[in-house]
Parts: C-alpha cells; structure tokens; sequence
C-alpha cells in the first residue's frame, strides 16, 4: 500500500466558547482556519488528521512532508516516524504538528484491518472515566459551584486550572477539598505558571489535601528544577505534558526520580506511535501514563494504554456543558467506527 499524495484541506473552525486561563495566557480563540491532513494511499484507503492550525501544516506539508512520503508504503509506521523525527531536525516542527502524519497512517492501518483503531493498539478496555478539567473561572464561590455541577452530571473527578498566584491557587485548591469531602478524586494544573518557591508552595497545599497529582507548575525545559520540586513536595508530579522530545526526554524524568506520573498524548508526544512508547516506557516502572487532553484520537489511547486512569473532559463553561463523549454516568466509551473514527456521532 503506497502512499500516493499528502494534503491539507483548510477548513473554516468556529469560535470556542468563551473562556479564560491563567494570567499571562490567553483564552479562548475566534474563529481559526483548520486544516484536514489526508495520506491518500493506491489502495484508494485515505488516512485523516485533524488540527486547529490549518495554515502553518499546510506550509509544513507543502516544503518538508509531502515529497519525503509520496512512494513509502503505508504501513510502515515505524519507519516514517522515524523520518517524520528526522525531518524535524531541519524543520523544528511545531510540537502539535509532529505527530499528524502518524494519526493519519495509524487511520489508514485501522480502516485496512476493519477495525477502531484501539483495538489496532492493542485494545485493553472498552470503556474508561472521565474527569472534568477546569478552564479558569473567576472566584473561589464560582470553581465551587461549577465543582457541584460536575459532580452531579457524572464526572468521576474534578482537575483545577487557576489563576497563576501561588497563595490564591493553594487557598482555591484546599477549598475545593474541603467542599467535596475526602472521596472525589482532585488534580490540579498549574499550566506552567510558577518558579520553584511558589511551586513548591503549591506543591505542600496540595500534599495537605490530598490531592492526586500535580501536573506542569513549571516550564518544562529544566528537569532539575523538577527532581528539586519533588525533593521538597509529596504530592506526586505529573511530568512531561508539552516537553519535545516523546520518550527520550521523558526517560530522563523518570531517571531524575522526578515522575509520580507522566503525561502522553497524540498531540504533544509525536502522535500515537510516540504516545505508546512514553506508555510502555512509563509501564517498565511501574508509572501511570495519563492520557493529556481530549477527542477521538486520545480517546483510542485511553482504551488501549493499560497504565492510563481517566479520560480528560474539558469543562469550558459555567452552567457546565458535559462533552457528548461522556455519559450520564461518567464514562467515556470506546470509539466504534473502523479508522479513527473522525465525525463518529459523539466524537
């Protein structure tokens, strides 16, 4: 099965609903151009890829991608990944980039075999939780209500992402604990906000109570600063969200004693074939490997990835709007389609 063409639809996306991070990030964003990357194969099968970021994949694809691809056989995930990495030492793709060619090869494999592409992967189960993962809302009452609203809609466990101030965060986060009692499961994010001090200071409020990961405090360029945070923390970190480098990097986390988690995704870690490696890494010590973010492709990761816990559902608003994916009971289900399964009805 060769690859015969690679190309871009660019596709008008709407506006995200309105929403707010931390300070110093921006929100939500206005209507984007889109793009659809497509490998189109002899066999007449077409593997997709979905991205916000339209213009520039199709620059990337256009210069870089397409001719190295055109002729390779399609099924040789191994092998242009690999080269997908190589150029990358030209190209410096964006880290969102990466990893489109590889969901659109693994695309192809699932539709050849006929089957969802998790169980392609290796199909471990069939259907998972899901928490809700805050955006940033405006005071301690409102996280506390939309933390009720989570709750009764079905969420198995509630993630914050906070305003970026040490002493707010911490305060916000032992509250939450406080309003939910000991039993619903918290994680907090603090989407790279802080330096080592007001890290480890969140890191002990956190530890107090009993929270169960803490997840990007800092920029992730510098793995002391980690190995120090966890030195001086005991809640456990979640390491390795937007670090380039897939599994290569993450070895030196788990390495430094930095890792009580680590995180994976298509989108960050190189596509699927990247996301898997960082899991089987994590698997050999014993490490969970979360599934970061959303949407189909991460969906197929959460059920074929053993040492995974949750699926993450972004709750964007306040009145709560529960993602069609996750049920009234909480659960997220395994994506049925053959492929990946993009505009699966609930995907």
């Amino acid at each position: 099965m060769r690859i015969t063409d690679v190309t871009v639809e660019l596709v008008d996306l709407p506006a995200q609903p309105s929403f707010n991070w931390r300070k110093g990030l921006p929100g939500s964003e206005g209507p984007v151009t889109g793009g659809i990357l497509r490998v189109h194969t002899d066999d007449g099968l077409v593997g997709e890829a979905h991205t916000r970021r339209g213009v520039i994949v199709a620059d990337i694809v256009k210069r870089r991608i397409r001719e190295d691809l055109i002729g390779r056989d399609a099924l040789a995930r191994e092998l242009l990944w690999h080269r997908l990495w190589e150029l990358d030492r030209i190209e410096e793709f964006p880290i969102y980039a990466l990893g489109l060619v590889d969901v659109a090869l693994w695309d192809i494999a699932a539709k050849a075999a006929g089957v969802p592409a998790y169980r392609l992967l290796g199909s471990y189960r069939e259907a998972l939780p899901a928490y809700a993962s805050t955006v940033t809302f405006s005071s301690v009452e409102e996280y506390l209500d939309v933390a009720d609203q989570c709750l009764e809609a079905g969420y198995r466990a509630i993630k914050l992402h906070a305003w970026g101030d040490a002493r707010a965060d911490a305060e916000l986060c032992q509250k939450l604990r406080a309003h939910v009692g000991d039993a619903v499961p918290l994680m907090y994010d603090g989407s790279a906000g802080f330096d080592l001090a007001d890290a480890v200071y969140v890191g002990q409020a956190l530890a107090e109570a009993g929270y169960a990961w803490y997840e990007e405090p800092m920029r992730e360029f510098s793995v002391t600063a980690y190995q120090r945070l966890g030195e001086r923390v005991s809640v456990p970190l979640l390491v390795g969200e937007t670090s380039d480098g897939a599994h290569w990097n993450m070895a030196d986390y788990i390495a430094a004693g930095t890792a009580g988690y680590v995180r994976t995704s298509a989108q960050y870690k190189g596509g699927i074939t990247g996301a898997l490696r960082i899991a089987h890494l994590a698997d050999s010590f014993q490490l969970r490997a979360e599934v970061h973010g959303s949407g189909v492709v991460n969906a197929h990761l959460c059920m074929a990835i053993p040492n995974t816990t949750y699926y993450e559902s972004l709750v964007y608003t306040n009145p709560i709007v529960r993602e069609a994916a996750v049920h009234q009971d909480g659960m997220v289900h395994a994506p049925t389609a053959p492929g990946i399964g993009f505009g699966e009805p609930g995907w």
